[in-house]
């Protein structure tokens, strides 16, 4: 299967068509050296031409693209989805176990399926369908189930193509064998459905929870503010009675004035220096408020 066999001049690249795209995706391509890289692409391709023949999907009705690490394809409509989702999956696996006989490293593979409105040009195809296709391969859980269950092939279909296809059975089909899952894609959440062929339904691991955000360090305003004994009580003023110079800092949360507040609702002082806080206060005579800035005239004051 040498690149694509669609006659992409009969397209218009104006009209989208509903096409069953599949994503191929080798696990950890990136750990294979320059020379088993290659071996691993001829694998991929000979499992996918051996379960095309077998399904008896003409090779000239399937656009395909070469992704270096993977293979992205297309099938047009008139090609039953139910076929390459039963038989064509059934033989991918198969050629697959095949293939990794005897191998130390074995070649593991992820696809995705989603059917969509594809638009073809000279250079591949393109659409939303087939950036779905793409992200339920490449998808965490994806690459989770198949290091988790040491498997060779995992399938994430996306919610629509479970609820035509897969939910409806058919031969080689067997929907009970599915796990719903909900992934986070670059594109936000989306509904999806795993399958491990061979197998029954997969357990899909629970997303790990965000950590908890670190609680902030109290700052010094705060700390000051904690047992130092500024008060507030209603009537009379805030007083430290400790010396403070003006650059002492502190924290007063609450006026004490709740009772006179509808909803009973403090107020948060940030203060830097002294502060006096008045209510309701009936002053007779002079009256001083604060301190004298002079030490010398303070000292002498008692």
């Amino acid at each position: 299967m040498q690149g694509a066999r669609v006659n992409h001049d009969a397209l218009d690249i104006t009209e989208a068509h509903y096409e069953l795209v599949i994503s191929v995706d080798a696990r950890r391509s990136g750990a294979y050296d320059d020379v088993d890289k290659v071996r691993m692409r001829e694998r991929i391709y000979r499992v996918l031409e051996t379960a095309f023949t077998h399904a008896k999907v003409a090779r000239d009705a399937v656009h395909l693209e070469d992704r270096g690490d993977g293979v992205l394809l297309s099938v047009p409509g008139r090609i039953a989805a139910s076929r390459l989702l039963g038989l064509w999956l059934i033989e991918v696996h198969e050629k697959l176990r095949d293939e990794n006989r005897g191998l130390a490293v074995p070649l593991g593979l992820r696809i995705g399926m989603h059917v969509g409105p594809v638009r073809h040009d000279g250079r591949g195809i393109s659409g939303r369908a087939v950036d779905l296709a793409c992200r339920l391969a490449d998808s965490s859980v994806a690459r989770g189930l198949l290091d988790a269950e040491k498997a060779d092939l995992v399938l994430v279909t996306s919610q629509s193509l479970y609820d035509d296809v897969v939910g409806a059975g058919g031969k080689f089909i067997e929907p009970a064998h599915y796990s719903q899952a909900r992934l986070e894609l670059k594109e936000g959440e989306v509904t999806a459905w795993c399958h491990l062929p061979g197998r029954t339904a997969p357990v899909i691991p629970e997303p790990e929870p965000a950590p908890p955000s670190p609680s902030p360090s109290p700052s010094p305003s705060s700390s000051a503010a904690v047992g130092s004994p500024l008060h507030a009580v209603d009537g009379d003023e805030f007083d430290d009675g400790e010396g403070f110079d003006d650059n002492d800092e502190f924290e007063v949360v609450g006026d004490g004035m709740s009772g006179h507040r509808p909803g009973g609702v403090g107020i948060h002082y940030n203060v830097i220096g002294d502060m006096s806080h008045h209510h309701h206060n009936d002053y007779r005579g002079d009256v001083h408020i604060g301190r004298n800035t002079d030490r010398d005239a303070e000292q002498g004051r008692g």
